[in-house]
């Protein structure tokens, strides 16, 4: 028996593993499971906050950085309406008063199709379009948790700034402070450490390189990415700047 996605006006959440049934006034009154599954993940932002989730964000500040286009209003009503169809659980620490928001088990389902979705897009959506729209903020966000520190040195902190000189002033600069065992730290504002690397790069050549539209090293070649500080880290950038899972161009 098939075990259809849809809600009462009320709202509903998760019940012995399944969704439980109803109507949604809004939605496309057909009983179809691609209907039922719509009308859980059409709304905007939906797949896009599971998937910052599945990255590791949990915190609401966190996950807003994975979606710099989204208004903290229209996240906090999102992801109630998530909770509500069994996609999220929302939990507070008992001393801290902390607020940490997870993905459920039927989320988690998702996961491998959202994944599989992407890889569709980056196959067959012109990489003119998919390039159109720029985000250092995101793009940053996204490098961060790629780092691998394994490739950096292991006896002392580094930092690596990246530079856009195309954006205004005060939206150019980044750094990536990355400690041996611990989290790599994203700083929109100069921390006053020494920097080690500098990489200067048109957003758009970083972008695609990164995402593996085009290759890092021809970018570099180019002159549309630039490389001056520490030799070593320059020369190694393809293995600690690990790019998008997504990616399938040659480094």
């Amino acid at each position: 028996m098939l075990h259809y996605l849809y809600w009462t006006a009320m709202g509903c959440g998760a019940h012995d593993g399944r969704l439980e049934a109803g109507m949604v006034s809004d939605g496309y009154n057909q009983f179809c499971p691609v209907a039922k599954a719509c009308e859980v993940l059409e709304p905007r932002w939906t797949l896009l906050l599971l998937s910052e989730m599945w990255s590791g964000s949990t915190r609401f500040n966190e996950i807003r950085r994975g979606v710099p286009g989204m208004s903290p209003t229209l996240m906090s009503k999102r992801l109630r309406e998530m909770e509500d169809r069994g996609l999220v659980l929302r939990a507070q620490h008992p001393t801290s008063g902390e607020i940490n928001y997870r993905t459920t088990a039927i989320a988690d389902e998702l996961e491998p199709i959202v994944r599989a979705l992407g890889q569709w897009a980056h196959r067959n959506i012109d990489a003119d379009v998919t390039l159109e729209k720029l985000d250092a903020r995101l793009l940053m966000w996204n490098m961060r948790r790629k780092i691998n520190p394994a490739s950096l040195p292991a006896s002392r902190r580094s930092v690596i700034c990246f530079i856009y000189p195309e954006l205004p002033r005060d939206e150019q600069s980044y750094w990536l402070l990355c400690k041996p065992g611990k989290p790599v730290d994203l700083c929109s504002t100069d921390p006053g450490h020494d920097v080690d690397l500098f990489v200067t790069a048109d957003l758009k050549a970083l972008t695609s390189a990164w995402i593996g539209l085009s290759s890092l090293r021809a970018e570099i070649a180019s002159n549309r990415i630039t490389l001056v500080g520490d030799p070593a880290m320059a020369a190694t950038i393809g293995a600690w700047m690990v790019r998008s899972s997504f990616a399938t161009a040659p480094l």
